[in-house]
């Protein structure tokens, strides 16, 4: 893909328009699937991922400018530095947000944009306009924001420091840095996240190091670590917001985190207990500690990890318990789990590795994320967990990020986290979606009979399932993602977006996906041919 070029400020956004794709009448055949009254629809995006403007106005350096600007981290070499230039092109974006029906924005704030050390006491004033006039330019459109706190850029400055989530210090510099953002907008942000996908900041960014900052050399101690200080981190910022802000501003707090849905590869007991071990090292990892009841870790994974794993305090146990007024829950694709086999891990090496390798860098990068997984000698979070992926069924259809697409695998995840957890607050579909081809313009052309709308339907169709069938409580959906933009180690070469960016000139095109989704959500109704 070619190099972006740095477009100047003053540049206007352009946002061409595309006729909405002609769906056909909804037919003797069609189903109507409506929502809940009150059902919040909308998208989602994050500021590493489209702001650009990485060095300008005091933005301090973050994790991920230091790791993408570091050869061979990053496919084809992309990083952030202009990526959708967002922070210039904001109000037309808001006004395109607002063309295409969306009436809920979920967004990152940049920590070092506004505090570009990492210390709330070097505030960067230019940082913290920027997020006053988007919220601001939001509400004038109708579009009520969700804010996340953390979506993984850290200051380089706190890396630098004492080693960023690695260190306690760090739990205490965040509540310090949410507290700021409560103080600032809290007057007008009524929905927060504290962090987006505790699961991908640590495992692959200290277990697989293929994010930033890039560790992989103990994945025995440092994802449990790291993730240790991040959720006494959540839970220090939450009892902060609900202490001394929640009352006066009438808002709601809560954590967002990703899972795949692990299916048991047959009824055997073993395989069941399996996939269950690995639902306990992913989502329940992250979950249980805050819906559990107990404020600890799984139980599976006390036993496996020891001493590895650290223990919270009795102090930490009632501070955690209970600290979200939501379950956020980001959800992209199934597996398939059973006992460990080497035959079978054997089978699936290809799929492992074609890919782990498409989101690296450089050969180099590969093999430092590769280790940890194999190496039958040293500790790591991937030995403990003590499964084994297997091959998909035939016929499986796949994103161009190698995730199977499976729509009945997202009905059970909301199933297992209804019933298991049962999260006052009901369950925020904050990211789900799908990469696609190179959308040209001919295959925009054809986009209602690609994946895309497909994919959406699919997925859609199963979480009204799972709410009208099953009971599940979900109350909210926001695709991922508004936009094109910067996929983390891929760079570029993978769009998630509803509307196209060309990276060359920056024009945003709304794909006929955007058109199909706008009638969504102003009917609150999926129409199923």
């Amino acid at each position: 893909m070619p190099k972006q070029k740095r477009v100047a400020a003053k540049n206007k956004a352009s946002a061409k328009k595309t006729k909405p794709p002609k769906l056909g009448g909804a037919g003797k055949a069609s189903q109507k699937l409506t929502f809940p009254k009150d059902f919040k629809w909308g998208c989602a995006t994050a500021s590493y991922q489209i702001e650009g403007a990485w060095d300008l106005d005091g933005k301090g350096p973050s994790i991920w400018d230091t790791f993408a600007h570091t050869p061979g981290n990053v496919v084809d070499g992309d990083n952030g530095d202009v990526v959708c230039d967002h922070y210039h092109r904001m109000v037309d974006d808001v006004k395109l947000m607002a063309d295409l029906g969306m009436k809920n924005y979920r967004f990152s704030l940049s920590w070092p944009r506004m505090f570009p050390t990492g210390d709330v006491k070097n505030v960067n004033k230019k940082g913290v306009d920027f997020y006053d006039r988007l919220i601001d330019e939001l509400l004038k459109n109708g579009i009520e924001p969700l804010a996340t706190l953390y979506h993984w850029d850290l200051p380089q400055a706190l890396q630098d420091k004492y080693g960023g989530m690695l260190s306690k210090e760090f739990v205490k510099d965040f509540t310090n840095y949410s507290e700021k953002c409560f103080e600032f907008f809290g007057d007008r942000v009524k929905r927060w996240i504290t962090f987006n996908e505790p699961s991908c900041i640590c495992v692959l960014g200290f277990g697989l190091g293929m994010h930033a900052p890039g560790r992989a050399n103990n994945p025995g101690t440092e994802v449990y670590l790291s993730s240790h200080h991040l959720l006494l981190a959540h839970a220090y910022s939450v009892d902060k917001y609900r202490k001394k802000f929640q009352k006066k501003q009438k808002g709601v707090i809560g954590i967002t985190l990703n899972a795949e849905w692990w299916e048991p590869v047959s009824t055997h007991a073993d395989d069941i207990n399996a996939s269950l071990r690995a639902m306990n090292f992913t989502l329940d990892f992250y979950a249980e500690p805050i819906w559990g009841g107990k404020g600890e870790y799984p139980k599976t994974m006390r036993d496996a990890a020891g001493s590895r794993l650290p223990a919270f305090s009795e102090k930490e146990k009632k501070l955690i318990d209970g600290s979200s007024d939501f379950f956020g829950l980001n959800h992209y694709s199934t597996r398939a789990a059973g006992r460990p086999s080497a035959t079978t891990a054997l089978q699936c090496l290809p799929r492992e590795i074609r890919s782990l390798w498409s989101g690296m860098g450089s050969a180099g990068k590969f093999l430092n994320a590769i280790k940890p997984m194999v190496n039958p000698f040293a500790a790591s979070y991937f030995k403990d967990m003590d499964i084994s992926p297997y091959p998909d069924p035939a016929g499986t259809e796949y994103t161009t990020m190698r995730w199977a697409i499976a729509p009945r695998g997202f009905r059970s995840l909301l199933n297992y986290i209804h019933n298991k957890y049962h999260p006052v607050g009901g369950i925020i579909i904050t990211e789900n979606g799908l990469a696609s081809q190179e959308d040209t313009k001919e295959v925009m052309e054809a986009d209602k009979v690609s994946t895309r709308i497909p994919f959406f339907k699919g997925y859609l169709k199963e979480m009204h399932n799972a709410i009208n069938v099953d009971g599940c409580d979900v109350r909210g959906y926001y695709a991922w993602s508004f936009m094109d933009n910067f996929e983390w180690s891929f760079g570029n070469s993978k769009r998630f977006g509803l509307v196209r960016v060309d990276y060359e000139t920056l024009e945003r095109t709304p794909k006929p996906v955007a058109h199909w989704y706008k009638g969504v959500m102003d009917d609150n109704t999926l129409v199923i041919d």
